[in-house]
């Protein structure tokens, strides 16, 4: 019988599809959202400013996991890199080589839905205070960004957690439904002050995952009629007894 997932849960179902990115200027986290059917590309979701300036100066990109047996550097002919500026969201879609990957995902939140303000909502990611620990941060949707397809969040984010996956407990399954972008601070007073965090959908992955399936799809085609056809099956030729000839 399922039953309603704790949060405890949910990290412990995540952590295996989160991956720590370093670059030589920032760091940052991605979240594992979809594969090919072989298993030779991966794409991993993260903020595009985590990636900006390596992609635009086509500098080194190291990919860490916790469960795979060494860090994969990426060079820049080693990698795809799509963006969206304005939603600060990017995918990066390179080979695994080593690294052991889940070949299973969590779904995206349904296309075109918004979490409802007041709902609790969770981010995980590897914050600068503790930058080899994954970490679990929550808070409730504050309002929704007009025009900015994003959420403000009561909450923390933390630098080096850009890029970590905004999660919603559906039941009894875990639902993407954005990625941490920035943390905007209260200096109303000049003091320290709770602000708020700001989480941006996941629109631009629903077109790198359909893309995924159409190269298979492509892959699955090509592969049939490249194939030669089956040898023809034996024809039957029914036996028949010797006519009787001339005493």
């Amino acid at each position: 019988m399922t039953h309603a997932l704790e949060w405890h849960e949910a990290v412990e179902l995540v952590r295996p599809h989160i991956l720590r990115i370093a670059t030589p200027d920032c760091y940052g986290t991605g979240f594992v959202i979809t594969h090919s059917e072989a298993g030779n590309f991966f794409g991993v979701a993260t903020a595009a400013h985590v990636l900006a300036r390596a992609h635009e100066w086509q500098q080194p990109i190291r990919l860490e996991h916790s469960g795979s047996p060494k860090a994969l550097l990426l060079q820049a002919t080693q990698r795809t890199i799509f963006v969206d500026e304005r939603l600060d969201t990017a995918t990066i879609v390179f080979e695994p080589d080593f690294l052991t990957l889940p070949t299973t995902h969590f779904p995206l939140i349904k296309e075109g839905s918004l979490i409802k303000v007041g709902v609790e909502i969770a981010w995980l990611g590897f914050p600068a205070l503790s930058p080899k620990e994954l970490c679990f941060f929550s808070g409730r949707v504050s309002a929704h960004i007009a025009g900015e397809s994003g959420y403000l969040v009561d909450g923390v984010a933390i630098n080096g957690v850009s890029g970590g996956p905004a999660l919603w407990l559906r039941y009894d399954q875990v639902c993407y439904i954005g990625v941490v972008s920035q943390y905007i601070p209260n200096r109303a007073t000049g003091e320290p002050l709770p602000g708020l965090a700001v989480v941006r959908t996941v629109s631009q992955f629903y077109g790198t995952i359909k893309t995924f399936r159409s190269f298979d799809d492509a892959r699955k085609q090509q592969a049939s009629t490249a194939a030669p056809p089956p040898p023809p099956l034996p024809r039957y030729e029914p036996k028949t007894a010797p006519r009787a000839g001339p005493a």
